[in-house]
């Protein structure tokens, strides 16, 4: 068998057998194949796809890599969240305390970022002193102790994952349905997890274009969690513009901390509760929990959506924080001093050439401006800029008069403002009609 014939296949547009994936994967991880021979081989499943079939075989290969969490010594539920990638994404950040201090245990194992979109881990270590690097025993023991803990990858869980993500980050593969599902479930599988929530993000600013597209996708995850005894479900959530009010590490953070202090946008708290709540609703169907508040006992969507929002308002959910960012080595004080994390040497207003309404904001060209000012990879070997990145004025239905700001860059040298600022501008449309703002929450997948 030969690495050679399996790419010609796949270009050919034929179905791969089990071992054929085998072969690749398990070569790849091993240092035997080469990463150009991967890379056509992710090219070809790019414009080729995959069935069903194979894309269900190429999870299990991955998952097979490595090992799987062995929780069962923690009685408690244990279930995640997983989002697709988007524009100002920082849900996991706050989910993890939330649900941890709701009695949810989240072995959070996370990403880093992908193209135009930002990674949960990148803006965890912009942090000082934060660790994702931690062993399986640490995140074992921070479960048991205090309900949460956020990872990267180790070679001990899906390897073959690692790999494949930072090599699909800088080929241009990483919107393949295929691709996407068998990265995200080989990895989520691998936590030994009760239940799963899938944010499959929908618009400019994802990896899923339409509202077709992000629906397939969600099907087919539910899918693949749903056979391997993970009860999953997925949520399908707007990305045409950014989440929240910051795009780039150290700001997001920033955004985290004040919303887990309980100010925060409209669109971050419904996507972050109603993803929550759809956590809980998991823990209850399947587990027996029981979700309190108030003395008595919660049932359905919205009342677990109020029950989260209060575990924000008496500050517990800052509390798990706090503690989960001091287990992992990260400086306390900088979380309880905003101020003290990464700040950039440059700022610079964005202004609006004439006056209406915010009609577009391209979410994908506002990624794509933040990795410019230094706030994601343009290759593999690229080092991250935490302090980099864009405060967001107006967003979509805002009036802006000419001159106002629309926007706050950060960034290090002029030289990264200019190309930045033309990419961002050229995403924004203004008109003189307000526009009809769309939900946030566009459709639930069971």
């Amino acid at each position: 068998m030969r690495a050679y014939d399996i790419i010609r296949k796949k270009r050919n547009g034929h179905e791969l057998t089990d071992d054929e994936l085998h072969y690749v994967i398990s070569g790849y991880v091993r240092g035997e194949i080469p990463d150009y021979q991967v890379s056509a081989f992710l090219m070809a499943v790019f414009f080729r796809g995959m069935s069903e079939t194979e894309t269900i075989r190429l999870t299990g290969i991955m998952l097979d890599s490595g090992s799987v969490l062995d929780l069962s010594n923690i009685a408690r539920p244990k279930i995640d969240k997983h989002s697709t990638g988007g524009v100002g994404d920082k849900v996991s950040i706050i989910l993890a305390p939330l649900l941890a201090s709701a009695g949810i245990v989240i072995p959070g194992i996370a990403g880093r970022g992908l193209g135009h979109t930002g990674g949960t881990l990148d803006k965890l270590e912009s942090i000082p002193g934060f660790r994702t690097d931690i062993s399986i025993a640490e995140l074992k023991d921070n479960l048991t102790h205090i309900g949460c803990s956020i990872m990267g990858q180790t070679e001990e869980i899906a390897p073959a994952d690692r790999k494949l993500y930072a090599l699909r980050d800088v080929t241009a593969t990483i919107d393949s349905m295929p691709l996407l599902a068998s990265s995200i479930m080989s990895k989520k599988l691998a936590e030994g997890l009760d239940g799963l929530v899938l944010d499959v993000k929908v618009g400019s600013g994802s990896f899923m274009k339409t509202v077709t597209e992000a629906r397939d996708l969600a099907k087919l995850m539910v899918k693949i969690g749903n056979t391997r005894r993970v009860k999953t479900v997925a949520l399908l959530t707007d990305m045409d513009q950014p989440l929240g009010k910051t795009v780039g590490n150290s700001l997001e953070i920033k955004e985290c901390i004040s919303a887990l202090r309980g100010k925060w946008a409209d669109d971050l708290r419904e996507v972050t509760l109603t993803l929550g709540a759809w956590m809980i609703e998991i823990a209850v169907s399947t587990a027996g929990f029981t979700f309190q508040a108030a003395g008595r006992e919660l049932a359905g969507i919205d009342e677990y959506k109020k029950g989260l929002a209060e575990l924000i308002n008496i500050g517990a959910a800052f509390k798990k924080f706090i503690e989960m960012v001091d287990a992992q080595g990260g400086d306390v004080e900088a979380v309880l001093r905003p101020s003290l994390l990464p700040s950039a040497k440059l700022i610079k207003q964005v202004q609006s050439d004439r006056q209406g309404y915010i009609r577009k904001m391209d979410a994908e060209k506002v990624g794509t401006a933040t990795v410019l000012l230094g706030a994601g990879r343009k290759k593999m070997t690229d080092t991250i800029d935490h302090a980099a990145g864009m405060i967001l004025n107006r967003k979509l239905g805002d009036y802006v008069k000419a001159g106002e700001q629309i926007a706050m860059f950060y960034y290090q040298s002029e030289e990264q403002a200019g190309e930045a600022e033309a990419t961002f501008l050229s995403g924004i449309e203004i008109g003189p009609d307000k526009p009809e703002l769309k939900s946030v929450i566009v459709d639930v997948i069971q």
